[in-house]
């Protein structure tokens, strides 16, 4: 009788362990299979973030590009403006000049 207890106590260690082992390598395989998933994760995060900023940036250049497309039509509108009001009195310019200089050489002489 007592050997058919350590018996049936060895066969209940045996089972226990061998419970305990499969249960540590379960725990094991779904530890890893979460860092993989998380990995995963982490990687997929990154590369939307990464869409993200070029999105945003290439949002940036060409609310950029607009701005400075604007400057430069305005500039080149009030260039123009000024150039015709510039030409409006260039022969009253002329005139004035040559009057001036007329009176320069009369003063001189």
């Amino acid at each position: 009788m007592k050997t058919e207890v350590l018996k049936s106590i060895k066969e209940t260690e045996a089972k226990s362990k061998s419970t305990i082992e499969a249960a540590e390598k379960a725990a094991e395989q779904t530890l890893a299979a979460a860092k993989l998933e998380a990995d995963n994760i982490i990687a997929k995060a990154t590369a939307v973030a990464e869409d993200y900023k070029k999105q945003k940036l290439l949002d940036a250049r060409n609310v950029a590009a607009a701005k400075h497309e604007a400057i430069v039509r305005q500039g080149k509108a009030e260039a123009d403006a000024l150039t015709a009001a510039g030409e409006k009195k260039l022969e009253q310019a002329v005139s004035l000049f040559v009057e001036r200089f007329k009176e320069k050489l009369h003063v001189s002489a």
